[in-house]
C-alpha cells in the first residue's frame, strides 16, 4: 500500500512536471513569435505617455528625413503640414487609429526590442527607415488635389515602395474635430492602397487580354466591330464610343467594352477565373507583416454579366497593391519583387539590420504573354494617352473608368510601369469618383512619376 501511494504521487509529480515543461515551451514559442508585440503594447507606460503616444523610436524616409520622432516624452512629426498629411498612412497617427501606420504596426522596432534585452524605451529607441520618399509622397498627395484615392509607386526589381499615398488624409498634429461625423473624412483612417478594394473598370482588361493572347488562336488577325454597344443575352454592353472595325491592338487602345465583353464570353468564366487568380488579384501580399486586402470576383456568370465582368465591372473588386504588383510582373517577364515598406532598421543598441534580398512572387503571367502585353500597353500610351505627358519615360499603361452606381461619378484608374533601365517602377493611381481614367488618374500618375524620374525643376 505504501509503495503504491508513492508510485501514485510520483506519477502526479511527473504529470505536473510535464505540464510545466509544456507550458514553458508554449510560452517560449509565443515569446519568440509575439514578444515584440507584448513589449510594445500600449499598456507599457515606460513606452507610452498618458495620451497613449509612443515615446520611443524614430521613423525616417529613405533619404533620412525624420518623419516622426520622440522628444521629451512627446511625439513629433515633420515640420511641413502637407508632408505630414502625405505620409500619414505610412507613419501613423498619435491615437493609433491608423493600424497600418509604422507607429502601430512596427512599434516593436521603434522601441528597440530584441529577445535578450526587451524594449529599451524612450532613452534608447530604435530607428525605422521606410522605403518611401517624403518628396514623392508630397507630390502624389498634391496631385490627388483633395480627392479620395491612392497613388503608389514601387521598384518591381527590389520591392521597395517609393510612394504610398492614401486620401483623405489629415494633419496628425491637428486632428479635425468633426473627423468622426463629417463625410469629408470618410475612410480617413484606412490605407486605401493596402486595405481597400474597388471596382477596377478597364484596368482589368489587362487580365482579359492576357487570357485571350494565350487561348484564342489567331487573335492578332481578327477584328471586332463596335457600334457603341453590343447585346449579349439580356445585357446591353455600353461602350465609351463608336469605334467601328478594329483589331485587338486598337480595341485595347480604345478600351472597347463591346470587343472585350465578346472576348470574355468567348473565353468563358473558368478561363477568366484562372487568369485572375494567377495574376494575384485574389491574393494578399504581406508588406513586412502588413497584409493587403484580397480582391474578389463572382464567376458564376454567363452571357452579358460575364461580358461585364470581363471589362472590369459587375462584381469585380481589386486591391490597388495587388494590381500594382501585377503591373510589375508584366514589366519583369512574369514575376516581380513582393512589395516592402521597411528599408532598414537600427536597434536600441545601434546595431543595423542585415541586408535583405528581394522576395519574388510566383509566375503571375507567362514571359511571352508579358512581353506581348507590354507592347500593347506601350501602344496605349502612343495612340491614346499621349507620350508627351510622360517625359523621359518608356511607359506602358492602362486606364480605367469604373462605373460604381447610378448617379455617382465613376472611379478613375491608371496603372502600368516604366521600362527605363534605371527606373524599374510599377505604379497605380486611383481617384474615387474622379471621372475619366486617363485624364484624371493619368494626370495623378504623370505628376508623381515626373518628380521620381526627372526630379524637381522648380
Amino acid at each position: 500500500m505504501f509503495v503504491k501511494k508513492i508510485e501514485n504521487r510520483a506519477f502526479v509529480c511527473l504529470l505536473l512536471a510535464l505540464l510545466l515543461a509544456a507550458g514553458m515551451g508554449l510560452f517560449l514559442v509565443r515569446y519568440l513569435l509575439q514578444g515584440g508585440s507584448w513589449a510594445s503594447a500600449a499598456f507599457n507606460r515606460h513606452l507610452y505617455n498618458s495620451q497613449g503616444q509612443l515615446t520611443a523610436g524614430t521613423v525616417l524616409d529613405r533619404d533620412g528625413d525624420v518623419l516622426s520622432s520622440a522628444e521629451n516624452g512627446e511625439r513629433t512629426y515633420y515640420d511641413s503640414e502637407v508632408v505630414r498629411k502625405a505620409t500619414l498612412h505610412a507613419v501613423g497617427d498619435l491615437q493609433g487609429n491608423i493600424g497600418a501606420g509604422a507607429l502601430n504596426a512596427f512599434a516593436d522596432k521603434l522601441t528597440g526590442w530584441n529577445l535578450f534585452n526587451g524594449a529599451f524605451g524612450a532613452d534608447r529607441g530604435g530607428e525605422l527607415t521606410l522605403a518611401i520618399d517624403a518628396r514623392y509622397n508630397y507630390e502624389g498627395y498634391q496631385a490627388l488635389n483633395g480627392h479620395a484615392g491612392t497613388v503608389a509607386v514601387y521598384n518591381y526589381q527590389t520591392g521597395e515602395v517609393l510612394c504610398m499615398v492614401s486620401a483623405p488624409s489629415y494633419d496628425p498634429l491637428n486632428v479635425p474635430e468633426d473627423i468622426e461625423t463629417n463625410g469629408r473624412w470618410k475612410g480617413a483612417y484606412v490605407n486605401r492602397f493596402l486595405s481597400s478594394v474597388f471596382t477596377p473598370g478597364s484596368v482589368y482588361k489587362t487580365v482579359t487580354l492576357a487570357a485571350a493572347l494565350e487561348n484564342l488562336p489567331g487573335l492578332e488577325d481578327r477584328t471586332w466591330d463596335c457600334a457603341g454597344s453590343v447585346q449579349i443575352g439580356e445585357e446591353t454592353i455600353i461602350c465609351s464610343g463608336v469605334h467601328g472595325e478594329q483589331d485587338i491592338a486598337a480595341a485595347f487602345a480604345n478600351s472597347c467594352n463591346a470587343a472585350f465583353a465578346e472576348i470574355a464570353v468567348e473565353l468563358g468564366a473558368e478561363t477568366l477565373r484562372k487568369y485572375t487568380e494567377q495574376a494575384g488579384l485574389t491574393s494578399s501580399y504581406r508588406l513586412d507583416g502588413l497584409a493587403s486586402a484580397k480582391g474578389s470576383f463572382d464567376w458564376n456568370l454567363t452571357g452579358g454579366r460575364l461580358g461585364w465582368a470581363g471589362v472590369g465591372q459587375d462584381k469585380d473588386l481589386v486591391n490597388p497593391c495587388a494590381l500594382m504588383v501585377y503591373m510589375g510582373a508584366i514589366a519583369n517577364g512574369g514575376r516581380a519583387a513582393e512589395p516592402r515598406l521597411v528599408l532598414k532598421t537600427k536597434s536600441g543598441l545601434g546595431i543595423p539590420s542585415l541586408p535583405r534580398w528581394p522576395r519574388k512572387t510566383g509566375v503571375l503571367i507567362s514571359r511571352d504573354t508579358a512581353g506581348a502585353l507590354a507592347e500593347l500597353m506601350a501602344g496605349n500610351v502612343e495612340k491614346t494617352y499621349g507620350k508627351d505627358r510622360f517625359p523621359n519615360m518608356d511607359l506602358c499603361a492602362k486606364s480605367g473608368t469604373a462605373e460604381v452606381g447610378e448617379g455617382l461619378a465613376p472611379h478613375a484608374w491608371f496603372a502600368g510601369f516604366l521600362r527605363n533601365e534605371d527606373a524599374p517602377y510599377a505604379f497605380v493611381a486611383l481617384v474615387e469618383h474622379g471621372g475619366g481614367g486617363s485624364s484624371v488618374a493619368g494626370n495623378v500618375a504623370a505628376k508623381t512619376l515626373d518628380v521620381i524620374v526627372n526630379g524637381y525643376t522648380k
